[in-house]
């Protein structure tokens, strides 16, 4: 079963401070090799120095972003390689796809159980030579760093230039600047997702063994990713929390496909239940993640209506007719050819037949994928089932009115509980079914399910194409020889 990667970025508001910590023995327990692509350690103290003149420059609130840091998980098998070689190569391979400078580290946590790398990047690349502007006239700041136009404006009671403020005289340099602008892909949206896919395919070249191979998340997929908490987390509750339902919307999309909903369906109810729901709650109440829990309730709700509906929709169908599709890939099982046909000694002598098609080895996992889909439709309708039963037993609840029918509400409700938490059940052991079978999701069961039938269609198809040649083989070969017999009988007759 593949494994997502891992990469996450963060933003630096202390650029220098983060370098010390992360290439510090004595902060960090395991630490490996670090690695820089500047030689010149100031490199980063002008950088900072450059990112906080441009954010007092810009007015804008909040804190300066001097630089960012990816953090790349990496297989445990990847410490086997030599720490300084695989640093290097994670770095330089950043550095040749965004011409910035970079300054990395290679860690384990305090169990090592976590191998990854800490690469910290600028944002900005250094000009070959620096911009640097000569004031035309005397320049004149305050004690904020605010530029006045005259002398008059920065003087004090006693008409004294204050130490803080600062005076710049006609033909110096009053600006001087070393760096390019930053760099906007940085901040795009699909920055992280690219520089996942990036760092993937390195993981997957540099795979020392197949299970360490990894696969990107996409997050315009059906399902929703979950939140790593960290050690010491403030909201560990709350990420955990979160993390349950996206947990419980990922079984409804196993459901779902299970059941036979479409894809773009699923899609659909992500899109309009979660994607507009989370910007529409951004815009009206600001980045509130606690409001997450609650948007995901109702798309699961919005999504298993979908799920009943298919189901009910197909179990009205199945009343009128069978599914004689699914009769035989399911439950007559593969229709392969037995026997090759019997020609006689004469025909193999006279004909070059062509070979028997082979069996593909994906054909191998035939009987037992088609063994897990008939299982895992089975535990669906018994969830179907349990719903129903809680459906109508929500009806009789909602018509259970009055002062003398209290006793009779109170059993229903229970029912109803113990009925949700046997859903619940249910569906997690749905899930559970996949992954121990060796697939992440349903999504990657019905990719390869389907890839089996398609590799027994074709094989079926070669056979049957190769048994006709054999039998137009045989049938050539006995209409030549009865020709032969039939003129050597009338050549006979003439002679006599």
């Amino acid at each position: 079963m593949s494994r997502n990667s891992f990469v996450q970025m963060n933003k630096l508001t202390n650029v220098s401070g983060r370098i010390t910590y992360i290439s510090s023995k004595a902060k960090q327990e395991y630490l490996y090799a670090t690695y820089t692509t500047v030689s010149e350690r100031s490199f980063w103290r002008e950088l900072a120095k450059c990112n906080q003149e441009s954010f007092r420059q810009s007015g804008t609130e909040g804190k300066c972003i001097e630089a960012r840091e990816l953090i790349i998980a990496l297989p445990e098998s990847f410490i086997y390689y030599e720490p300084e070689y695989l640093l290097r190569r994670f770095t330089d391979h950043f550095k040749q796809n965004y011409k910035v400078e970079c300054i990395s580290a290679l860690h384990h946590n305090k169990r090592k159980t976590n191998y990854h790398i800490h690469l910290i990047f600028a944002e900005r690349q250094l000009l070959d030579k620096p911009i640097e502007k000569i004031a035309t006239r005397n320049m004149f700041y305050d004690e904020r760093g605010k530029h006045r136009r005259t002398k008059k404006e920065i003087l004090d009671e006693a008409g004294n230039i204050p130490k803080k403020c600062k005076v710049i005289r006609k033909g110096e340099v009053y600006e001087q600047n070393l760096f390019t602008k930053k760099n906007e892909l940085f901040k795009a949206d699909g920055f992280l997702d690219e520089v996942k896919r990036l760092y993937t395919d390195l993981i997957n070249v540099c795979a020392i063994k197949e299970e360490d191979k990894l696969q990107v998340f996409d997050r315009n997929g059906m399902y929703l990713a979950t939140k790593k908490i960290g050690k010491n987390n403030p909201k560990a509750a709350e990420i955990e929390a979160d993390n349950m339902e996206r947990v419980r919307w990922n079984q409804a999309v196993d459901r779902a496909l299970i059941s036979g909903v479409a894809e773009e369906n699923i899609l659909g109810v992500k899109r309009e239940k979660i994607s507009k729901e989370v910007k529409r709650s951004i815009e009206l109440y600001g980045n509130n993640p606690s409001f997450l829990v609650g948007i995901i309730r109702l798309a699961i709700k919005a999504l298993e209506l979908l799920i009943s509906k298919v189901l009910l929709e197909a179990a009205k169908v199945a009343e009128k007719i069978v599914d004689v599709v699914h009769e035989k890939v399911v439950e007559k099982g593969a229709s392969m050819p037995k026997d090759e046909p019997k020609l006689t000694a004469e025909v193999q002598e006279k004909v070059q037949l062509p070979k028997k098609p082979i069996a593909p080895l994906l054909l191998s996992k035939y009987p037992a994928i088609t063994k897990l889909d008939v299982e895992l439709k089975r535990r669906n309708e018994e969830i179907f089932v349990i719903e129903q039963e809680r459906s109508n037993l929500e009806i009789e609840l909602s018509e259970s009115t009055g002062v003398f029918k209290k006793k009779q509400r109170k059993e229903l409700q229970e029912r109803i509980s113990l009925l949700d938490k046997k859903a619940e059940r249910m569906k997690t052991e749905l899930s559970r079914v996949l992954r121990d079978a060796g697939y992440a999701n349903a999504a990657e069961f019905f990719t390869e399910l389907f890839a089996v039938r398609e590799e027994k269609r074709k094989y079926e198809e070669a056979c049957k194409e190769w048994q006709e040649e054999c039998v137009r083989a045989e049938i050539s070969i006995a209409r030549e020889t009865f020709c032969n017999e039939e003129t050597a009988r009338r050549s006979e007759k003439r002679h006599r």
